[in-house]
């Protein structure tokens, strides 16, 4: 399996060695949208969620994803992440919820899986809070929006 990172010689899985790489400040922003039948917005709208406040709790969950995902993605690399911040938006004209995560480390490995991770936690923890309302929800437009430092520099989405 000569030429792919993530499998020896022989073909067996492995962590990609990065103990060579230079440590650098490195951010990741991701974006998702959760879209919401009319009964969810109306309850959004009104605070009629029995549950609690669905978008606190799915900001913290983002946090929280964000942190855990070298436990939930294999081979992924622990970090130590500096900074995750997660934004939750209810966009009642569109019917949707949009989030981002954003993450930050100074690190030798970026941080574009934990900014991912962190987005759709958040997004799966809001449609849990929901779904008794209604579990027509639709997760869409999972995206990495952009992501700096390490050896490739700078990288931002296509609009």
């Amino acid at each position: 399996m000569a030429g792919y990172s993530h499998f020896d010689d022989s073909g067996r899985p492995v962590m990609t060695d990065v103990s060579g790489k230079t440590r650098t400040l490195r951010r990741a922003v991701a974006e998702c949208f959760v879209k919401l039948p009319e009964k969810i917005c109306a309850a959004l709208l009104d605070g009629g969620v029995s549950k609690g406040d669905p978008i606190r709790v799915a900001e913290l969950a983002g946090i929280m994803g964000a942190k855990k995902t070298p436990d939930l993605i294999p081979l992924c690399h622990p970090i130590g992440l500096d900074s995750v911040k997660i934004k939750c938006e209810f966009l009642s004209e569109d019917r949707a919820l949009r989030i981002e995560c954003e993450t930050t480390a100074n690190d030798s490995t970026g941080v574009e899986m934990e900014a991912l991770t962190g987005a759709l936690v958040a997004a799966l923890t809001f449609y849990d809070m929901c779904k008794a309302l209604d579990k027509g929800m639709i997760i869409t437009g999972v995206r990495l929006l952009e992501k700096s430092g390490g050896r490739s520099g700078r990288w931002t989405a296509l609009k």
